[in-house]
């Protein structure tokens, strides 16, 4: 029977040379909402039958992220390779918006703040959007599943 989640998700922590308590606290978030509820179904169909549910490590490799994907019980079905050539301007400016929304909820109005946390979203929903294509034919994911792995995938470029 199909069960098409992920039920754990781990960065590579040899990416990540440094992160602060903000940077943390999204990833802890991302990771939360997206193991409480996602959609991710790869497009490979196993010998076996095996349809999930999954278990997902991230990594960035060469320029390019990996995603390795196993079984419930841990052993490898299938590594995913994407060129990162489209996501470098989105992380780019996503982390330059993060800076200005944690910058303006130190010392900004309740209005000013809505505004930069708009352009957040804009730009972390095209990312995912983009995601989303980057993936077709490999592995289906919904867009809230989209935009929290951006997000970690965002978590893994952060060099300090």
């Amino acid at each position: 029977m199909a069960d098409p989640r992920i039920i754990d998700i781990t960065l590579d922590e040899r990416t990540i040379l440094w992160r602060n308590a903000d940077v943390e606290q999204e990833r802890r978030i991302a990771i939360f909402d997206l193991l409480e509820d996602n959609y991710f179904e790869p497009q490979r169909v196993h010998e076996d039958g095996y349809a999930g549910p999954y278990k997902v490590l991230l990594r960035v490799e060469e320029g390019r992220l990996v995603i390795e994907i196993r079984r419930e019980n841990g052993d490898p079905l299938e590594a995913i390779i994407l060129s990162l050539g489209r996501f470098r301007r989105p992380i780019r400016d996503y982390f330059a918006i993060c800076d200005s929304y944690y910058q303006a909820i130190s010392n900004a109005s309740p209005q000013q703040i809505e505004t930069v946390d708009m352009a957040r979203r804009g730009i972390h929903n095209a990312a995912a959007e983009t995601l989303i294509e980057r993936l077709e034919g490999k592995i289906k994911v919904d867009f809230d599943t989209a935009r929290r792995l951006f997000t970690l995938i965002c978590v893994l470029h952060i060099k300090g």
